[in-house]
C-alpha cells in the first residue's frame, strides 16, 4: 500500500473521493457505537457475579481480629482486605488504609488535604503564591481534571518508552520548590500502556526535591490487567524503592479493584509511608467513621488471596485480548502502510493511544461523530484538554461487543484516511 506522502496530487484527490463516497454511506448506516470510555463489557462484569453469593444473612460478618461489621468502627479497613490489597501492589498491609470504591475519590482527598491543611505539618498549598504539578503525556484525563479543579499549574512531561522523561522531570522536581507533585500511572501507562523501565523507578526514588512536600502520585489503576500470561510486565515497588533510596515519604499509591469486580462497588486503597498514614488518618477521623466493611468482606471471601485475582484477571483477559487484537488488525492493515498514524501494541490496560497525522486528532473525533462511533474527546490526554500537536486520540476497545468494536474501528480507520487526504490535499 502507497504512503498517503509519496501520493501524487491527483492521486491523493482520488483516494479522498472514493473516501467521501464511503462516509456518506456510513452516515446512512445510523450507527451508534461507543468508545469513548474505559469500562468493562457486560461479559467482564458478569465474571463477578458470583461474588454476590459469598455473604447472605446467615453469613458470620465479623473480622478476624473479631469486630463486628455491621456496626461502627474500623476507620482504615479491615485486615484481611489491607492484606489483600498489599498482596495486589506488592507492599505491606501497615502501610495500607482501604477506603470506599474509587481510587479518584482518594487522589482527590490527597490534593484537597494537601490544599487546605498542607501535607505533614507543612503550609497549605492554597496559601502559597504558585502550586505546580507535573503531568506525564499523553497521560489520564481525570488526573489532570483534579488539580485543575484546584487551579494548580500543571506542566507537560513527554512520556518515553521507558516511562516519563527523567531528565525533566528531575531538572522541574529538584530545582524548583512550587512543584508540588506528579501524575504516574506506572504499568500499563493511560493511554499508551506504557511500562515505567526500572531505571525511571528508580530515578523516581532517587529524587531530592526542592519542597518537602513533594509527593509522587503513583495509580498503580492497572497493577493485574495483564493482556498476556506469557507476557506480563513487572515494574519494581516504588514504596521500597523510595524507602532504600532514603526518601520513604515521597509517594502516595493508589489502586482499586474497579476493574477488578465492579467498577461502582470494589474497594479502592492508598498505600505509603507510615508518617504519611498517620497524617492521614487524622484528617480521615473527622471525615469518617468507616467505609463499607461488609464490601471489603464480600472481596476477600470471593477472592481470597492474590491466586484467586490472577485467576479471575486471566477470565477477564480471556475476554479482552481479542477486541485489543481485532483494533490492533485493522489499524495494522488499514492505516499502517499509509503512513497516516501509529501507535503502541499494549500488553496490558485499558488503551489504545493512536497518534494522527499532526493538527487531524479534533477533526477525526468529530467526522467519526458524525458516522455515530463516539470517542474520548481530542485533546483529553493532556492538561486543560490541549494536545499542542492536535494528534493524540485514546481508543477504548473494552466496552463495545465484538461485532460492535469490529464496526467501529472500521469506520475509524475510513475517518482517519479521509481527514489525513485532506490535510495532506491542503498542504
Amino acid at each position: 500500500m502507497e504512503k498517503f506522502q509519496e501520493m501524487s496530487k491527483d492521486e491523493l484527490l482520488k483516494e479522498k473521493v472514493s473516501l467521501e463516497a464511503e462516509f456518506e454511506k456510513i452516515k446512512g448506516m445510523g450507527l451508534a457505537l461507543d468508545m469513548s470510555r474505559g469500562k468493562p463489557g457486560t461479559d467482564q462484569l458478569e465474571l463477578s457475579m458470583e461474588m454476590m453469593d459469598v455473604l447472605d444473612s446467615k453469613s458470620v460478618l465479623s473480622s478476624e481480629n473479631g469486630t463486628d461489621l455491621r456496626n461502627y468502627g474500623i476507620l482504615d479497613g479491615i485486615p484481611e482486605a489491607k492484606r489483600l490489597i498489599a498482596e495486589m501492589v506488592g507492599t505491606k498491609p501497615e502501610n495500607v488504609i482501604v477506603y470506599g470504591n474509587s481510587s479518584l475519590n482518594i487522589m482527590y482527598d490527597q490534593i484537597a488535604r494537601a490544599e487546605i491543611f498542607g501535607i505533614c505539618g507543612n503550609t497549605p498549598w492554597s496559601r502559597l503564591e504558585k502550586v505546580k504539578f507535573l503531568c506525564p503525556v499523553p497521560g489520564y484525563d481525570r488526573h489532570f481534571a483534579i488539580t485543575e479543579d484546584f487551579g494548580i499549574e500543571m506542566i507537560n512531561i513527554p512520556m518515553t518508552e521507558d516511562g516519563p522523561d527523567m531528565d525533566l522531570v528531575e531538572k522541574y522536581v529538584n530545582n524548583d520548590p512550587a512543584v508540588k507533585g506528579i501524575w504516574c500511572v506506572p504499568k500499563y501507562s493511560n493511554p499508551q500502556g506504557i511500562v515505567y523501565s526500572d531505571e525511571t523507578v528508580r530515578r523516581f526514588a532517587a529524587l531530592t526535591p526542592a519542597a518537602e512536600d513533594f509527593r509522587i502520585f503513583w495509580d498503580n489503576a492497572y497493577a493485574v490487567h495483564h493482556l498476556y500470561e506469557e507476557d506480563q510486565a513487572e515494574i519494581l515497588n516504588i514504596l521500597e524503592e523510595c524507602e532504600k533510596a532514603g526518601h520513604p515519604d515521597m509517594v502516595f499509591q493508589f489502586c482499586s479493584t474497579s476493574k477488578v469486580s465492579f467498577p461502582g462497588s470494589g474497594i479502592a486503597a492508598i498505600s505509603a509511608s507510615l508518617t504519611n498514614l498517620e497524617d492521614i488518618r487524622k484528617r480521615l477521623t473527622i471525615q469518617t467513621i468507616g467505609h463499607d466493611k461488609i464490601n471489603q468482606l464480600r472481596h476477600v471471601k470471593y477472592f481470597k488471596n492474590m491466586d484467586g485475582i490472577k485467576a479471575h484477571m486471566k477470565k477477564q483477559a480471556d475476554l479482552i485480548r481479542p477486541k485489543f487484537e481485532l483494533v490492533e488488525k485493522v489499524l495494522a492493515e488499514e492505516i499502517a502502510s499509509r503512513g497516516i498514524g501509529s501507535w503502541v501494541n499494549p500488553k496490558g490496560g485499558y488503551f489504545i493511544s493512536f497518534e494522527a497525522l499532526p493538527g487531524c486528532a479534533k477533526e477525526i473525533v468529530a467526522k467519526c461523530k458524525e458516522a455515530g462511533v463516539v470517542l474520548t474527546g481530542a485533546g483529553s490526554p493532556f492538561p486543560y484538554k490541549k494536545d499542542p500537536k492536535d494528534s493524540v486520540i485514546r481508543i477504548a476497545p473494552t466496552y463495545p461487543s465484538r461485532e460492535e468494536l469490529e464496526e467501529a474501528v472500521k469506520v475509524f480507520a475510513v475517518v482517519v484516511r479521509l481527514v489525513s487526504a485532506e490535510k495532506l490535499l491542503a498542504e
